[in-house]
């Protein structure tokens, strides 16, 4: 499978990182990318092929994935207008409906739209994808191995909830971290050391997540077996309680849906 990256940004080097440490050969992957500073590096850290602009070269491949900020994307695109054949287009880009990245190329509908988030730069993140219904079989499964490269995926089967992905899992790496950064502060306000403070509480959040991920139990169910009646760990729930904790993350999960839906209008408008 060769594989041509429009657009040579942070996702695009992850990618493109977790690709070769799957023993995807450097011939087979190119990057349009203007930028030649940032071409330089890609050439030197990866041994790819990077062009300036979209050439004959870039467009034999099997897959084109944008790679580029969707404020960029109707421009990235035009030069691939009348030119694809039968190549899988995959979208990172987040907030773009596949009708509109299709009509900036001419109704081009061999597309699959994904979302993954920023633990993805580390090989650890998770990442949604919907396909147009015209994908095919394999049109997926070479989807499913790029974005593989840098951790999990999940299927969605309608477009109209990559909204709600982009509101759970792309912005959910800044929900831990606003969480993190006050269960550090915490800390700070007890006695530790700031450093002291950030291990306590990375490790924390670490090791539970993966007691969840290993566990066939509940979140609600290990959350009960950590809480003893009248102990400390109840003492901070019910604090959590009485300020809505739960309500107030709710609320703002619901709040980046809705602004995502906003965002897919004007970022599609022509």
């Amino acid at each position: 499978m060769k594989i041509t990256f429009i657009g040579g940004g942070n996702m695009a080097i992850a990618l493109i990182g977790g690709l070769r440490k799957q023993g995807f050969s450097a011939p087979g992957i190119q990057v349009v990318e203007p930028f030649a500073e940032s071409r330089e590096k890609l050439t030197e850290t990866f041994g790819v092929r990077c062009a300036a602009a979209v050439d004959a070269a870039a467009l034999d491949c099997e897959v084109l994935v944008l790679a580029v900020k969707p404020q960029q994307m109707r421009d990235a695109v035009a030069p691939l207008r009348g030119k694809l054949g039968t190549q899988l287009v995959v979208s990172i880009a987040a907030g773009l409906r596949m009708a509109d990245i299709s009509r900036w190329m001419g109704g081009y509908a061999n597309l699959v739209r994904t979302m993954p988030n920023t633990p993805a730069l580390i090989g650890a993140g998770i990442t949604a994808l919907c396909a147009d219904p015209s994908v095919d079989r394999d049109g997926r499964a070479n989807a499913e191995k790029v974005l593989q490269a840098v951790g999990r995926t999940v299927w969605i089967a309608d477009e109209a909830q990559m909204d709600a992905v982009t509101a759970m899992s792309g912005s959910g790496p800044a929900y831990v971290f606003y969480f993190l950064e006050a269960m550090e502060a915490a800390g700070v306000r007890l006695g530790f050391d700031a450093a002291t403070a950030r291990q306590l509480s990375i490790e924390t959040f670490i090791g539970a997540a993966r007691l969840a991920e290993q566990s066939s139990e509940s979140i609600s169910t290990l959350r009960e077996r950590v809480t003893s009646k009248g102990g400390t760990t109840e003492a901070a729930l019910l604090s959590f309680a009485a300020s809505d904790i739960a309500g107030g993350i709710g609320k703002g999960i619901l709040a980046a849906d809705a602004r995502g839906r906003e965002l897919g209008d004007v970022l599609g408008k022509d």
